[in-house]
């Protein structure tokens, strides 16, 4: 035990840290309520953190070494507990409160203050000095600081970051991206208020609700209503427009709650208006019945493509720049996706971070798992499957210049194209990834599906790079298909970069590519490679032969495609693309009312 003079009178226990709201169903009842003492111990880090307040506001936060004994940590805490007094008395000696002159003892000498006892206790016993640190500091430990008593929480749940959207858009769901430690996302809590007006006063918040008393601002004089949205997502109405939003998240890892984060945005804009999707929307309605998959394929447009200054400048001149923001256009998107009720969505050129931070949970809360393949640092390949409809058996993702080189299965491939060593080293170049998953039907577990998903190379001139990236593609389903799992059907999404009048569109559909195709000289002559491919797959495209999956200013044209297995799915119902009218409102896309320069293609397929 730790005894120093003095600090008793600096104690009151704590500022009243913001306790977890214990409602029915919460943790069971602790006795009477104690301050908290949070401990921060992760065994793979040197130190330990140990944070609780003090009664005069100050917050002791003390780093310490797991491995010292428990009996430092304890002394310097009590040498933390005499600095606030200490530095106060000195600055003005022989003056109490107020500057009034403070009476002296007997002799002029001030009286030997009053020791304080610090120490630490587990189950009503002390907690010995000489255990280490990490040792010591469990839950339901109890630190005492004279007559003050904190109750040791290791490793609460904790909110490390809360963001909500710059951008909040009437009819488009706000998705807060969260950081969380010692927390799971579906044990957390959440609680969404609105801005309140006159005439609101029957939604405001209850000053005498302590669950609102606790959280108030006293320095914000904003009144808010409680909006009844206890999800993680909230989808602002008309009548939100020119209000803030608040949003009040308690993190929870299922057993214990930790301390609330409050954050306001907005004020809420008014939507785009009518949408290209909107019209699409009334044919997804319902969802895709039994033996039936809803099939989705988009590419929709990174960030790292859409918010540069080139992008503004050059690539999308004619979209309004704060149409063009990450998160104006990931409240579209969201917006739209939600609205196709698909069991299958394979997406190209997905943000790492939007994948993880929005995509994967907005999309989990509808039922939907995802899939992340990296392409570059920044943006991958995303797939979502509906978990009561598919069940996720394995995954074969490979990178195609890396397989070309490296694995024997495509040797001949690459010694064909080594002829011409400056066509080979431009393809073995590409970051083109593919993505591939196994599923089998949770409706029929005799069924199962090959599920592949990629975005070949972009260039005008790339032709020849495409045809050799499909053909290991092909080459790689056909491994997954045929060798791993005989005779799955298969469902090959993506944007392809190529129209229906290219080489590439021709061996996918017809199963071979003649060596005298103009493709193979698509980069001149120099380049040429010419060499006959064949594969064994009937696969045609669901969705057809749209004019235009893409359009942009100066180009428009199909290079999407839902690739499918004829001898094992029928095309039920293919979602009419928007109208042109639709589509050039505002010149071109992305735009104010659509997210991407891409139009998802959407269909439903019946097992055979």
């Amino acid at each position: 035990m730790w005894r120093l003079p003095g600090a008793r009178a600096a104690l009151r226990g704590a500022v009243r840290a913001a306790e977890p709201r214990r409602r029915g169903g919460g943790e069971a009842k602790r006795g009477p309520a104690m301050e908290r003492a949070v401990v921060r111990c992760v065994p793979s880090e040197a130190t330990l953190s140990v944070s609780f307040a003090m009664a005069d506001g100050r917050r002791r936060n003390l780093q310490r070494d797991q491995s010292e004994p428990l009996g430092r940590a304890l002394g310097r805490i009590a040498a933390h507990a005499l600095k606030g007094p200490r530095k106060r008395g000195a600055k003005g000696q022989g003056q109490g409160q107020g500057g009034k002159a403070r009476p002296e003892a007997a002799g002029g000498v001030d009286p030997e203050p009053e020791p304080v006892a610090v120490r630490l206790w587990l189950r009503d016993e002390p907690v010995s000095e000489a255990a280490r640190n990490a040792d010591a500091w469990v839950d339901g430990a109890v630190l005492q600081v004279g007559g003050a008593r904190y109750r040791v929480e290791r490793n609460p749940p904790a909110l490390t970051e809360l963001r909500l959207p710059r951008v909040l858009l009437a009819g488009c769901p706000a998705w807060p991206r969260l950081r969380l430690e010692f927390a799971q996302p579906d044990a957390c809590r959440f609680r969404w208020f609105r801005e309140a007006r006159p005439g609101d006063d029957d939604e405001a918040h209850d000053p005498r609700d302590p669950d609102d008393r606790d959280q108030d601002d006293d320095h914000d004089p904003t009144r808010w209503a409680d909006t009844g949205e206890r999800g993680r997502a909230y989808t602002p109405s008309d009548a939100d427009v020119g209000r803030r939003l608040k949003l009040r998240c308690t993190p929870g890892d299922g057993q214990r709650l930790g301390e609330s984060l409050e954050l306001c945005g907005g004020p809420v804009q008014a939507g785009p208006g009518a949408c290209p999707c909107d019209a699409r929307h009334l044919r997804t309605r319902r969802p895709a019945g039994p033996a039936r998959l809803r099939a989705l394929s988009y590419n929709v447009l990174a960030d790292a493509y859409a918010s540069s200054d080139f992008a503004r400048a050059s690539l999308f001149p004619y979209c309004a720049p704060h149409a063009l923001e990450p998160d104006y256009r990931l409240s579209l998107l969201l917006r739209e996706l939600n609205g196709y009720r698909a069991d299958l969505l394979c997406l190209q050129e997905v943000d790492r971070a939007a994948f993880h931070d929005v995509l994967a949970p907005a999309l989990a809360a509808r039922g939907l798992d995802g899939l992340f393949r990296p392409k570059r640092p920044q943006e991958g390949l995303a797939t979502f499957f509906r978990a009561d409809k598919l069940r996720l058996l394995a995954q074969h993702d490979v990178a195609l210049a890396d397989a070309l080189r490296d694995h024997p299965r495509h040797r001949p491939l690459l010694e064909r194209l080594a002829r011409n060593p400056l066509a080979r080293d431009q393809v073995l170049r590409r970051s083109s990834v593919l993505q591939v998953s196994v599923f089998q039907s949770t409706e029929d577990p005799s069924k199962k599906i090959c599920v592949a998903n990629t975005h070949l190379y972009w260039h005008p001139k790339g032709g020849y790079i495409r045809l050799i990236q499909m053909a290991v593609a092909l080459a790689h389903i056909k491994h997954v298909s045929c060798d791993l799992y005989p005779g799955i059907p298969v469902i090959f999404c993506g944007d392809f970069n190529s129209t229906p009048s290219t080489g590439t569109y021709h061996f996918v559909i017809n199963g071979s590519i003649a060596e005298d195709h103009e493709d193979w000289a698509s980069y001149g002559e120099e380049e040429r490679c010419n060499m006959s491919l064949t594969h064994s797959f009937k696969l045609k495209s669901a969705c057809g032969e749209p004019a235009y999956t893409n359009y942009v200013g100066g180009f428009h044209g199909c290079l999407d495609y839902i690739f499918i297995d004829m001898d094992a799915f029928e095309v039920e119902q293919v979602i009419p693309l928007p109208s042109h009218e639709e589509v050039t409102t505002h010149q071109a896309l992305p735009s104010v009312s659509h997210p991407s320069d891409h139009i998802a293609l959407v269909c439903d397929l019946k097992w055979k």
